[in-house]
């Protein structure tokens, strides 16, 4: 995991809580997957314990937006629930667990975009306007990476209002992609899920995009 905060707002003791922050977070996890071993196998989704963990609760509403198993959104509700415990205390927040990334910033950003051995790799990239954040910005892969994925994308991107959801949702719409001919299914299947705001989709050469998508060329 990386963490990025503004100069103004960093200081030495927010590494400590950073770590107190995730370690609690991996815990309430651990200790909900020993008491119910199916949330960390499912890949369906499942009703939760009352008085879960916070991370247990998140995991599990974006896992049924998009129809998958919860551990599908464990990366981004992790970034999810950092980024919103800074909040309090930094301006800026860029938190990338694993391709799947926390963003608050009072500047737009540009984030590269990475597909394997596609041509689209490093050279070109998602800008997002500040009037935009908070948000989440999560990839899926079935040829890079080491997720699990049942779907053979180079790359689905999705941009939603949490990270957790960015995190599921990627995951079920790249499992939809098995050729270049799967794209437009896939876009299609994640557009409709209240909360996404923009998809892109890579397989090979080709790229299919949909929503408040700015694409630009680095190179």
């Amino acid at each position: 995991m990386r963490i990025g905060v503004d100069r103004e707002s960093y200081t030495e003791d927010l590494t400590s809580f950073c770590r107190k922050k995730v370690l609690a977070l991996r815990s309430d996890l651990e200790n909900y997957i020993d008491k119910c071993p199916q949330f960390q196998s499912s890949f369906q989704p499942l009703e939760v314990l009352p008085a879960s963990a916070e991370i247990i609760r998140c995991m599990a509403k974006a896992a049924r937006l998009a129809n998958v198993g919860p551990m599908a959104a464990v990366a981004g509700a992790i970034a999810e629930l950092l980024g919103e415990e800074l909040s309090g205390y930094c301006k800026d927040i860029i938190i990338e667990n694993g391709g799947d990334i926390y963003l608050k910033s009072r500047t737009k950003r540009i984030i590269t975009i990475f597909a394997g051995k596609t041509p689209f790799s490093n050279q070109i990239g998602l800008e997002i306007d500040a009037n935009e954040f908070p948000l989440g910005l999560c990839t899926s892969s079935g040829t890079i990476g080491q997720g699990i994925s049942l779907g053979k994308a180079d790359a689905v991107i999705i941009k939603a209002k949490t990270a957790s959801l960015a995190d599921a949702v990627a995951t079920a719409a790249a499992n939809r992609i098995k050729s270049t001919e799967d794209l437009k299914l896939a876009i299609e299947f994640a557009n409709k899920i209240k909360g996404v705001t923009g998809v892109i989709a890579i397989k090979d050469s080709k790229l299919a995009a949909w929503g408040k998508i700015k694409i630009i060329k680095l190179r």
